[in-house]
């Protein structure tokens, strides 16, 4: 009898009981798992009965992997505090030793009101322990080298070796680079110089962008839906619009954050667990990347920071071509009203949006596999393009589109087209966490993603007219009796008008045998 009272309890770790609950869920019997396990069937069925806090701990990236007790910390709104500043620093490679998180933890106390609190040594172990954190001491020229940035040795070194082993089980259709890119959507040719540079962290400019996520695989076959982000939840231009070219949020900021990013993220794992797909999904850093969800089939990889510009293929002309095809159309849409009756309206979101989401689309397939190529991450024998197949691409504004534009608003000699291209390239586009921010969303639970109002920088922006179907299927004809007196039309065109014909002809059938059934039930 002693020696049965003196048994020690097993304890498990939070990735231990995940496991035994994927177990459960992949279909396995739960006698056969408690006895892989070597666990006793009233374990298990406590395991299943508290898989959901399992699972939000891991979402949440609250506790290490490790942890076995799930327990929360004495002063828990400091915990997490210091938890989301610490995560924030991690994620841009600065180093951080226990000192430097004790006197944080103290400065993050004062500010939440706590006198009493003492960042003792013994609080920083358990907080390590915690949130499965390990302080690894540095050498003096390792530091340096992470402050100072990782050069091209660090670059060769990834080549050589981390991308190797994270792309081996993976076909290029299966690796995906993500990132995201500012843009001045109203910006005119003649307010170039102004632009140039401005990190645009609020005011009036803060009314004139957008943030916009692209993600494509390594042989370009497959270009995600964009993600838009916005200032404005319910802008006057998206009113009556229950279709967009890509998928559309807002903040005040019209910034990524930690939230959108995972969101998106969520969806894409979803899409993929319904495809039966498993894909690697390269990304940097950055603030709004650095607390991701627990992801089924999407391996996360991350980028060495500081040198994103040589090695994310995104950053390496594709974003660009995305910038010239989209400045392209914009100036084309000038040029028309510079030469008709109608009043120079700004551009709206809603034309921005069709826009960029055009111009995404339009970035060819040779531009997309070159990228990679030049980040190093594809050999170029696994596809077929050269330098050449790419010479004509991408079909931007001739000089003499951009002179005519030039002189008709007055665009100062020393501007050029590329300046206006890349005029928006500083913008910022995820929001670093200040101390005041990390407090607040600790305190109070305030959402820092919260969108400005209806009405708010919309003022120049008139409300979208709501068109009739029939007015749509009129719309199409005309087109058509346009069309027929062109030359040289390509068979794509028609095609394409073909596809909209079909459509909306397929939706007001729809609706009239549904009027039909509505009139034909009300008279019984």
């Amino acid at each position: 009898m002693a020696n049965k009272g003196n048994k020690k309890r097993r304890q498990f770790s939070l990735e231990e009981k995940m496991k035994v609950v994927e177990a459960v869920d992949s279909g396995k019997r739960k006698g056969d798992v408690a006895k892989e396990f070597g666990i006793t069937p009233s374990t298990l069925s406590t395991f299943l009965k508290d898989r959901a806090k399992f699972e939000e701990k891991v979402r949440e990236a609250s506790v290490g992997p490790q942890r076995k007790r799930m327990r929360n910390a004495l002063y828990d709104d400091i915990d997490k505090a210091v938890f989301a500043w610490f995560r924030e620093i991690h994620a841009k490679n600065i180093l951080v030793t226990g000192s430097v998180i004790r006197k944080k933890a103290l400065n993050l106390a004062n500010m939440l009101g706590y006198d009493n609190f003492q960042a003792s040594v013994g609080w920083l172990n358990r907080f390590r322990d915690r949130h499965g954190i390990a302080l690894k001491a540095v050498c003096r020229e390792d530091s340096d080298r992470l402050m100072n940035g990782l050069g091209i040795d660090k670059v060769n070194e990834w080549h050589a070796g981390e991308i190797i082993k994270l792309i081996a089980d993976y076909s290029p259709d299966d690796i995906f680079n993500a990132d995201e890119t500012g843009v001045f959507f109203q910006l005119l040719p003649q307010h170039t110089l102004a632009a140039k540079g401005d990190h645009c962290r609020g005011g009036k400019k803060a009314k004139q962008r957008l943030t916009a996520l692209f993600c494509c695989n390594a042989s370009g076959t497959e270009k995600m839906r964009p993600l838009i982000v916005g200032r404005s939840a319910n802008p006057r231009c998206l009113k009556n619009v229950h279709s967009l070219p890509c998928d559309y949020r807002a903040n005040r900021w019209a910034w990524m954050t930690q939230d959108l990013f995972n969101e998106w993220l969520m969806q894409v794992d979803a899409r993929m667990k319904r495809a039966e797909r498993r894909i690697l999904l390269l990304i940097d850093n950055c603030s709004a990347h650095n607390m991701l969800p627990r992801l089924e089939r999407i391996q996360v990889g991350y980028l060495p920071s500081n040198c994103t510009a040589v090695l994310q293929p995104l950053n390496l002309g594709i974003i660009h071509t995305m910038k010239v095809l989209y400045r392209s159309h914009l100036l084309k849409q000038i040029l028309l009203k510079c030469h008709s009756s109608e009043d120079q309206e700004k551009v709206d979101m809603r034309q921005a949006i069709d826009m960029i989401a055009a111009a995404w689309w339009s970035v060819k397939q040779s531009t997309v596999v070159r990228c990679w190529q030049k980040a190093g991450i594809i050999p170029m024998e696994l596809t077929d393009s050269g330098p050449e197949a790419a010479a004509s691409e991408p079909e931007i504004a001739t000089e003499e589109l951009w002179h005519s534009v030039a002189i008709a608003t007055c665009v100062p000699n020393e501007i050029n087209f590329q300046d206006f291209v890349t005029a928006d390239d500083d913008l910022i586009i995820s929001q670093d966490l200040m101390d005041t921010e990390v407090i607040q969303g600790t305190e109070t639970g305030e959402n820092t993603d919260e969108a400005g109002s209806e009405d708010e920088g919309e003022a120049s922006s008139p409300q979208q007219p709501k068109i009739t179907i029939t007015e749509a299927i009129s719309s199409v004809q005309k087109l058509r009796q346009f069309l027929s007196t062109c030359a040289g039309v390509p068979d794509a065109v028609f095609g394409q008008l073909n596809g909209i014909d079909e459509y909306l002809m397929r939706k007001v059938t729809q609706t009239l045998i549904d009027s039909k059934l509505t009139d034909f039930l009300q008279t019984k």
